[in-house]
């Protein structure tokens, strides 16, 4: 199993179609005893919540996004955690929107230290 996911800030490693998460977002992760959460912000996303279950290295999690134009927007998500070679972890998920019509493959990846200093959590907030 890769490791736990608790602390760890991850954004898209490309931009989805406008309006969505994008290379901006960043996700701030929380685990503990299978649970999973996470807050996010950025690009076309103003805020952001996730929650649901880890099994092994498998997610199920829900979203619920409010973006820049004032819509809000929910959906669905399976992902993989993956640890790369670097030692970060990476997400490989496919998500599907259930407020409207759509599904996708997308992956996100943790930031490295020196990088995660430089961006904005979603709390406006940097990593030390």
């Amino acid at each position: 199993m890769a490791r736990s996911l608790d602390g760890l800030v991850l954004a898209p490693v490309a931009d989805q179609a406008p309006g969505q998460v994008g290379t901006r977002t960043r996700f701030t992760y929380h685990e503990r005893d299978g649970r999973i959460w996470a807050d996010y912000a950025g690009g076309d996303v103003v805020r952001g919540h996730l929650v649901g279950t880890r099994d092994g290295d498998a997610l199920d999690f829900r979203y619920v996004q409010l973006k820049q134009d004032g819509t809000t927007a929910s959906g669905h998500c399976l992902s993989t955690v993956v640890d790369l070679a670097d030692g970060r972890v990476r997400l490989e998920e496919r998500w599907a929107w259930e407020s409207r019509e759509g599904s996708g493959t997308s992956v996100v990846e943790q930031l490295s230290c020196r990088a995660a200093s430089r961006d904005p959590l979603p709390d406006g907030t940097s990593v030390d």
